[in-house]
């Protein structure tokens, strides 16, 4: 696209110049706004709603009844649990004899702005 703009209208009305740049260059601005916040994001879709899920069940996360709730596999709830384990919002808890996780307990704030 090519814009031509005169001498004279840039001096007279530089508003009016200045607002239809914007209102042509706005797309392509957000779009690197909304990479940006996404890039800065530490927590994916998933992993929010497992948080938000845990907090909604006194900070336990069972991981099949969060699959049945979230309509997910089980093994991808699991997965992402671990993950926020490493990142250190979950904590697994292992019961029996053989110290295998049954449930994972949130430790993050309840009122975050990860959940968001």
């Amino acid at each position: 696209m090519v814009l031509y703009i005169s001498l004279d209208e840039l001096k007279e009305n530089p508003s009016f110049i200045l607002s239809t740049l914007r209102s042509i260059l706005f797309p392509y601005l957000s779009v690197g706004k909304n990479a940006k916040t996404t890039a800065e994001r530490a927590y994916s879709k998933i992993e929010r709603e497992l948080m938000r899920a845990a907090i909604r069940h006194h900070r336990v996360l069972r991981p099949a009844d969060a699959a049945r709730e979230l309509e997910l596999h089980t093994m991808t709830v699991i997965k992402y649990c671990r993950l926020l384990v490493d990142k250190g919002k979950f904590r697994p808890v292992a019961r029996g004899a053989s110290q295998r996780t049954i449930y994972y307990e949130y430790i993050g704030a309840l009122q975050s702005a990860d959940l968001v």
